[in-house]
């Protein structure tokens, strides 16, 4: 059955997490993000709240998760500077949580009303310690839906924070979204723990596992702390304890960064050069390609939606026979260095080359036509 609707990013955001059972959304108004508040308070099965600041709102959300609440907050560059300790804390107390971060042009309050790809660096290396973190990238609303719901299946399987990484243009742009289409994604549930009397809020058995969820309120006795913990949830300055703690919320992220991986290829047989986009610049690139190819010009695209963690194999697979690798991004140049140590990692000889645009507009396609000529 086709279920069409005409949708914006924010809208299809709204309707997958409402699809995956999200029952708690705290969170501040702010263009672009504003009409998902406003989605999640008119829709919402639970509860959704507009917080008297960032601050509040995530920190109700983090409350909420651990109270056993499917959880999503939705902000921009400047409400994610807010976050950032309590996403720290989200990370270390392991919280199943969603963040939607639709992206504007920074830094500060930069220009609220124009697009960009300002936060993708943030998002990675935005807080202490540098563990590593999920972000998915959509280019257009049917992926703003489908996104959103992994995002919560993700976060729900790892006990993690998972963003959602929409811009301006993604968000605000309207276009027919078939939801049946993704009827067949089955909703994950927590792991909950089985035997009460042994329980460890933290316990595992090698540093990849996840650890068994109890709702705090529950019928387990559940410690919380910002702190490093040991397997009881108790403060500890035990040396291995610590190391093995910090290594455990790394590698359950790592170590699954194949499984993680969502991305499209269109790779052309002798094309010498790779295009790698993400989010807004993926539209751009796949109509570049378009034209390109009618000029006989061999090109070949790699589209990620998986940001973060980076796809090392994925992007090392794309490699053979390219001689020059473009990455087309609305900033600075912020992914290109992660692509660019990768690539000169097992192909030294390839060109990477950053293509950027940071005046607040989309990138067009002539301009990626050009840099690939």
């Amino acid at each position: 059955m086709i279920m069409r609707e005409f949708l914006d990013g924010n809208e299809a955001v709204v309707k997958a997490a409402l699809k995956a059972g999200c029952d708690f959304f705290a969170g501040y108004p702010i263009t672009p993000a504003t009409s998902i508040l406003l989605g999640m308070m008119q829709n919402i099965k639970g509860i959704a709240i507009e917080g008297e600041d960032e601050l509040a709102s995530i920190g109700m959300c983090i409350g909420a998760s651990m109270s056993g609440k499917k959880v999503m907050t939705a902000t921009s560059g400047p409400g994610m500077s807010l976050y950032s300790e309590n996403l720290g804390l989200a990370i270390m107390g392991e919280v199943p949580l969603v963040i939607v971060d639709s992206q504007r042009l920074g830094p500060a309050t930069g220009s609220a009303t124009k697009g960009a790809q300002s936060d993708i660096q943030f998002v990675r290396w935005g807080t202490s310690a540098g563990i590593g973190v999920i972000a998915l990238a959509p280019s257009n609303a049917e992926e703003c839906y489908y996104l959103t719901l992994k995002a919560f299946n993700l976060a729900e399987e790892l006990r993690c924070p998972v963003f959602v990484m929409l811009s301006k243009e993604i968000s605000t742009t309207k276009e027919s979204v078939d939801l049946a289409k993704y009827d067949h994604i089955k909703i994950s549930k927590r792991k909950g723990n089985k035997d009460r009397k042994s329980y460890r809020p933290y316990s595992i058995r090698k540093s990849s596992d996840i650890p068994p969820f109890s709702e705090i309120g529950g019928k387990n006795i559940v410690r919380f702390t910002t702190s490093s913990h040991d397997e009881d949830g108790y403060l500890t300055k035990d040396k291995k304890k610590i190391s093995d703690l910090i290594m455990h919320l790394n590698n359950k992220i790592l170590s699954r960064r194949d499984h993680l991986g969502i991305y499209g290829k269109d790779l052309e047989k002798g094309a010498k050069t790779l295009l790698i986009s993400y989010g807004d610049t993926t539209r751009t690139c796949n109509d570049a390609v378009l034209h390109l190819r009618k000029d006989k010009k061999k090109i070949s695209h790699l589209a990620l939606k998986t940001v973060w963690p980076i796809q090392e194999r994925c992007i090392t697979k794309c490699l053979g026979g390219i001689k020059r690798v473009i990455v087309p991004e609305l900033n600075i140049g912020q992914y290109v260095s992660s692509v660019e140590r990768i690539v000169k990692k097992h192909r030294s000889t390839i060109k990477v080359e950053s293509l950027t645009r940071v005046d607040g507009e989309p990138m067009f396609p002539e301009q990626v036509i050009k840099a690939c000529r």
